[in-house]
């Protein structure tokens, strides 16, 4: 690797990394502190995390997607074990892996894939699968443009159980397996897959994705107002604020389901809100009227903080802000649509999508958030 421009992250772009790529995680991407925790033990123990430009990556270099699958009540992580569930990837197909690349973004799922890369001494890419955290493997733009997920190693989060998927039919039978199989482990499971060229690198995934979310992360450290801020580097407007006034959790399948209720606050003081969850926010009601729905983020957060308050962990009586961004553009397309139309519709979610801006816009008679 000797000639690339490789950058060197800080324990505190690390930091930042983690807050900034929860603010993308809709709720969802597993839980910041448990980030955090990964970052201090990473650093500590002598490790330097690397990340490389899309640009920088020879087009013959084979690059691997990691990351934790399962419900984000039931996180676990063993550093040695992930590590081992790339080497056994690398053994079944015969190469080594140049790089690793964060399947999402996400306060959790994102340094999963920095961690694995620093300690098996090879570089992150500066890019993700999905420009925010969602809830099912097969989930990627990696799927519209055709690449296989498989092979795929699937390890419980001590390494002790391994299954290699070498082929199937298809990206959501894939998804299947992995999604079965962490159930069965205590609804939690480690997957190396998706293999990508160098070539692919460059123009399948979200590009610079790492470097925005550690901006994103500096602005909430640094900022008078961090809130507001966020909302200016992500393009994303506020959409509520209020009070937890009904939550509802229930773990099942491998995924984490949530239902909560909002009653405004201040300006919003005469309206409601309403969520449904699968692990990330799915799909969001403001006085039971559609005001926002997957594939666009909608990320619950501190309102004087501005941090990501991950979907599981709300409880009655919180004090929440409903913060909307729009999905990549990717996620806006024909074919990313029609995958998202098959998540909600199982997840029992009828409405189409239209863009949060133009529901935005249809609002009357309420606070009327504009995309900054």
């Amino acid at each position: 690797m000797a000639g690339l421009n490789m950058r060197t992250l800080t324990h505190q772009e690390l930091l930042d990394l983690v807050d900034g790529a929860a603010i993308f995680s809709a709720g969802g991407g597993g839980d910041p502190e448990v980030g955090h925790e990964i970052v201090d033990r990473l650093t500590s123990s002598g490790y330097t995390a690397r990340m490389v430009a899309p640009s920088e990556v020879p087009d013959i270099a084979k690059v691997v997607n990691f990351a934790c699958v399962g419900a984000t009540t039931s996180l676990e992580y063993d550093s040695d074990a992930a590590v081992k569930a790339l080497k056994i990837l690398e053994e079944h197909v015969g190469f080594s892996a140049f790089a690793t690349i964060s399947v999402e973004l996400g306060g959790f799922n994102t340094l999963v894939a920095v961690d694995v890369a620093a300690r098996h001494g090879i570089p992150v890419v500066d890019a993700d699968g999905a420009g925010r955290s969602v809830p099912e493997v097969h989930l990627k733009v990696y799927t519209i443009d055709g690449i296989p997920l498989t092979p795929m190693v699937v390890t419980d989060v001590h390494a002790k159980n391994v299954v290699v998927v070498r082929e199937t039919a298809n990206a959501k039978a894939a998804e299947r397996i992995a999604r079965v199989l962490a159930a069965e482990w205590n609804h939690s499971a480690y997957t190396a897959r998706r293999i990508l060229t160098g070539a692919q690198v460059k123009t399948s995934p979200i590009q610079l994705s790492l470097s925005r979310s550690i901006r994103v992360g500096e602005a909430l450290r640094k900022a008078a107002m961090p809130l507001e801020a966020v909302l200016k580097e992500t393009g994303g407007f506020k959409l509520f604020e209020g009070i937890a006034d009904d939550v509802s959790q229930r773990t099942e399948e491998g995924f984490t389901f949530i239902n909560a209720r909002l009653r405004g606050t201040g300006e919003y003081s005469k309206s409601t809100v309403r969520f449904a969850a699968k692990n990330e926010v799915l799909v969001a009601y403001r006085d039971e009227k559609l005001a926002a729905i997957a594939p666009d983020i909608i990320t619950p957060v501190d309102p004087e903080k501005g941090k990501c308050i991950t979907a599981e962990k709300i409880k009655q009586g919180d004090k929440l802000a409903i913060i909307v961004l729009p999905a990549p553009q990717k996620w806006r397309t024909s074919k990313g649509l029609e995958m998202w139309r098959d998540v909600l519709q199982r997840a029992g979610i009828a409405e189409e999508y239209v863009p949060a801006e133009k529901l935005a816009a249809r609002r009357k008679g309420c606070p009327s958030p504009m995309l900054m």
